[in-house]
């Protein structure tokens, strides 16, 4: 079971950051809908988010924590509505799928990306990044002593970025690092500190504008290096196995096979099924999610797509 307070933490965070910008301005076990919330729904999940901001009903670490640094994390799949802009959690169920949706907030449209990180290495989210569609960047998080909210903005600018991604730590650190695909098809690294500022980018290719779809979070290949895939324009999909270097992260490409064009968003939420190894998780455009388990093989990476849910086209995926 995925822990509470770490469920908390993250909702809690989102919802924080939702308030700020406004200030300023029937799953199964494994077979999860996109279809809305009721409005009892959502003043349930409300009521969820105000006991977790005051600090109520607060939990030990998970085992994770104790037994061992982990290396492929789970994190909550997020959405946010095409129309209302109100923002959904999807957290894992630890058996391949997600559980039913939980209401966060509305007003979630000024964000580009939203990516979670496990620095503490104990298998659950502890801070995320926000880029927001005019260039912003900040970095957020709860304090679990005292649930004291805390975000603090990184930089400005990165809106000259098409897809912003954290793998894991492409440096060995045990603080996650950030990818950032320019629209003239760089791709640049940044390394991250504890505090969630970063290092001046390191430039680490060109010619990825041949690419329409990046995904990854954590390690795909059984050596605790994270790794990224990449579709190309005709559909076919691509392995780039990480290398521990971050001054050249990714080895060369590794076909995985075609006929991924039939999909429009790829994403990775780490590790859906508790096996240890990263997962993929694929849609359609009529709203169809399919999960693809990872294997640990880096010849074969991915198991036979499985369906785990439907209507999700509603969502923006983050």
């Amino acid at each position: 079971m995925i822990n509470n307070r770490r469920r908390r933490t993250v909702r809690g965070a989102v919802a924080a950051i939702a308030v700020t910008v406004a200030m300023a301005a029937t799953a199964g076990t494994s077979f999860a809908s996109g279809d809305p919330a009721g409005a009892a729904d959502r003043a349930r999940a409300a009521a969820g988010v105000q006991q977790q901001q005051a600090g109520k009903a607060r939990e030990a670490a998970p085992a994770a924590g104790v037994a061992g640094a982990v290396e492929t994390p789970s994190f909550p799949m997020m959405g946010v509505h095409k129309t209302t802009t109100e923002l959904y959690m999807y957290w894992t169920d630890d058996q391949g799928g997600f559980e039913p949706r939980e209401f966060v907030t509305s007003g979630f449209d000024v964000f580009a990306d939203s990516i979670d990180v496990d620095n503490d290495k104990d298998g659950w989210s502890d801070h995320t990044w926000d880029v927001y569609k005019d260039g912003k960047l900040t970095y957020s998080w709860i304090d679990d002593d005292d649930f004291e909210y805390h975000n603090n903005q990184v930089g400005k600018g990165w809106n000259i970025y098409s897809t912003v991604l954290s793998p894991g730590s492409i440096g060995g650190a045990q603080e996650a690092d950030l990818i950032g695909l320019d629209k003239a098809g760089v791709l640049w690294g940044y390394l991250g500190y504890s505090n969630g500022t970063l290092t001046p980018r390191t430039r680490i290719g060109s010619g990825w504008g041949q690419y329409t779809q990046l995904a990854g979070q954590g390690d795909l290949t059984g050596d605790n290096k994270p790794d990224i895939v990449a579709r190309d324009k005709s559909g076919v999909l691509w392995l780039y196995k990480g290398t521990g270097d971050y001054k050249a992260p990714f080895a060369s490409r590794t076909r995985i096979g075609s006929g991924w064009n039939t999909y429009d968003r790829l994403l990775s939420v780490g590790d859906l099924n508790a096996d240890g190894i990263t997962d993929l998780v694929a849609r359609k455009p009529n709203g169809d999610l399919y999960r693809y388990s990872g294997t640990g093989n880096a010849q074969a990476p991915f198991a036979s797509p499985a369906k785990i849910g439907h209507g999700f086209q509603i969502y923006n995926l983050l």
